[in-house]
């Protein structure tokens, strides 16, 4: 449950720091962010062995992003006009979808079922 928890406080930083980074330095920012939100969920993925390690670390992602895309009274906020925000939102989701589809590697085997060898 702990690296659920570790997995979704996760989320919410590379959530944060795409959102920032996607912006700051187009388009190297928005491939560097779409790259480290594929990291996290295949390493969730990798580190637990479930498809709930992907959702943890995509639940904080996408928490961090619709909290940042609402925008706040004065007209301030986070995303701009433009195609960069759609790209990453679209694309974050689409990442953390085909982590979590994806096949299990297969595990190597120890021995031969054969008897005899």
């Amino acid at each position: 449950m702990a690296a659920y928890l570790g997995l979704l406080v996760l989320g919410v930083a590379v959530g944060t720091a795409g959102a920032l980074l996607q912006s700051g330095w187009f388009p190297g920012g928005l491939v560097l962010a779409l790259v480290g939100s594929a990291g996290l969920f295949y390493g969730g993925r990798t580190a637990t062995g479930t498809a709930f390690g992907v959702g943890a670390p995509a639940a904080g992602w996408l928490i961090a992003v619709i909290v940042l895309s609402l925008g706040r009274p004065e007209g301030d906020g986070v995303f701009d006009a433009g195609l960069g925000p759609v790209v990453y939102l679209l694309g974050g989701a689409l990442v953390a979808v085909m982590c979590a589809t994806m096949s299990r590697s297969p595990q190597p085997a120890t021995e031969s079922g054969r008897l005899g060898k």
